[in-house]
């Protein structure tokens, strides 16, 4: 991947990261983008910015063994020149997740993380996309429920009808006699 030619959902993911501090949604995007992109080559750094993410909500929310669990899974899968190819500081990076799990063991207070975007232009596209929404960059995030709590805010018939109709797919398999 070139520099300047990330996916949109990437962008938005570092946008909703620094900008509007939903680390909910960053995981949204990027996992959509993750699996609607397979054998892209950057399967396992689309996982380990998720679980980066799910980290940083899982910290604001108070949990903390979530918290070092996502933190420690994303460390393993972050390899340094993959975050170099989409424009971070593949160096800085895993310190930044280590320095998280050692605050996390101190049982620090929760401070939103902020990622080492090392492509110059691609910050200032950020930076500029959210100065013009009104919002600042890399703020202390707000403690509003919908917020913090997004997770059992959200709309999950969706996906409730979707577990559901696998379920019924299954046993439907299952009960089929087999040829032996």
């Amino acid at each position: 991947m070139e520099k300047e030619e990330y996916p949109d959902d990437y962008e938005a993911y570092l946008y909703e990261f620094h900008a509007t501090r939903d680390y909910f949604e960053c995981h949204e995007l990027l996992e959509a983008y993750w699996k609607a992109h397979p054998g892209d080559g950057f399967g396992e750094t689309w996982v380990g910015l998720i679980q980066l993410a799910v980290g940083a909500y899982h910290h604001r929310r108070g949990n903390l063994r979530g918290a070092v669990k996502m933190f420690a899974q994303a460390r393993r899968r972050l390899a340094p020149e993959q975050l170099d190819r989409l424009g971070l500081d593949g160096g800085a990076l895993p310190g930044m997740i280590d320095e998280r799990l050692a605050a996390l063991e101190r049982r620090e207070a929760f401070a939103d993380p902020t990622l080492p975007i090392a492509d110059a232009r691609l910050l200032a596209r950020l930076r500029q996309r959210a100065a013009s929404a009104g919002l600042g960059w890399a703020l202390p995030s707000g403690t509003e429920p919908a917020l913090v709590h997004r997770h059992a805010l959200r709309d999950r018939s969706e996906v409730i009808a979707a577990r559901a109709a696998a379920a019924v797919a299954k046993r439907a398999r299952d009960a089929k006699p087999r040829n032996g």
